[in-house]
């Protein structure tokens, strides 16, 4: 379970279908590898299955690897492999939440304002 502020969390999406029979070793080697982010840094790591009823979830909640496994009954979870870009799609947690639901909307357009980073060496916009 993903708890305390969430607000400060980053949500990394995988751009290419994967397969869903991957446990944590291999999607971990996704995040390293392909991704290029930091498996214990606390973001949320999401993985999209072809056929787009399965999707996987890995978080560090800073004791152990979580994941989260979700299987759409109806409907289906957005293909971020046919959205234009490279590299991991970034969400918020609220379009997370939608892409998770199965909702049409998810990953078409940004639909939260990115999170808010100070700019650290002092210069202004």
């Amino acid at each position: 379970m993903i708890v305390g502020s969430m607000r400060h969390m980053r949500v990394f999406v995988y751009r290419e279908p994967v397969d869903m029979r991957k446990a944590y070793d291999t999607l971990a080697a996704l995040v390293e590898g392909p991704m290029k982010k930091t498996l214990l840094s606390g973001d949320v790591f999401v993985f999209i299955g072809r056929t787009r009823k399965r999707a996987k979830a890995l978080y560090f909640d800073g004791t152990g690897l979580c994941m989260l496994c979700k299987r759409l009954e109806t409907g289906h979870f957005a293909a971020p492999w046919k959205r234009p870009g490279e590299g991991p799609m970034e969400l918020t947690m609220s379009e997370l939440a939608l892409l998770l639901e199965g909702s049409e909307l998810a990953l078409r357009v940004r639909l939260s304002p990115a999170p808010y980073r100070p700019m650290l060496d002092g210069a202004h916009a």
